[in-house]
């Protein structure tokens, strides 16, 4: 039998620090790509196209809640902003490096 999560387990009973709430938004982050994980691997393992197209649809959506959920970060945090920075700069260049040898 499925088990289902607690669904007041995510109650927070005050309101949260914004460290707090940065660190629940990574934490609904993780969740959001276990599920893209899922609906990709139920995705491939069926031939019938119109649940390929219903979970490809729904996959897509929680690619879009994972960029939304890393704004709401970077918004929260200005850390986090500059590490993405870094790390985008650091991924064109290396593309840049890559396509020059």
């Amino acid at each position: 039998m499925v088990q289902f999560a607690d669904p007041f387990i995510g109650n927070i009973p005050k309101k949260m620090s914004q460290d707090e709430l940065v660190q629940a938004i990574r934490a609904d982050l993780a969740g959001e790509l276990e599920a893209i994980v899922g609906y990709d691997a139920h995705y491939h393992s069926t031939d019938d196209q119109r649940i390929k197209n219903i979970l490809a649809a729904i996959r897509d959506e929680e690619i879009q809640h994972t960029e939304m959920l890393k704004k709401a970060i970077e918004l929260l945090d200005t850390n986090t902003a500059q590490f993405h920075q870094k790390g985008a700069t650091r991924f064109e260049q290396t593309m840049f490096q890559n396509a020059n040898n």
